[in-house]
């Protein structure tokens, strides 16, 4: 008998500059429950240092939140300035 892998959906909002990394439909975007959000980047192709604010349904986030489903999804880049 063979192990049937669950998906669920979030939500992704990307901002300033990072929506070219944005998929075709961010909106419901699947993923396995237990996701890091490391692992999230890495799946829409935004390197690490690019993606500095991180939030999960309005709260900040790391790179080793867990995604399970149903949460909204925020990723900021760097603020620059000077």
């Amino acid at each position: 008998m063979t192990k049937i892998e669950s998906t669920t959906t979030i939500q992704i909002r990307l901002f300033a500059g990072l929506d070219k990394y944005a998929p075709a439909l961010p909106d419901p975007y699947p993923v396995k429950p237990g996701t890091f959000f490391a692992l999230l980047l890495k799946q829409l192709g935004i390197p690490e240092d690019k993606a500095r604010l991180l939030f999960i349904n309005g709260k900040k986030a790391s790179l080793q939140s867990i995604l399970n489903g149903n949460e909204r999804i925020g990723i900021f880049p760097p603020a620059g300035g000077g």
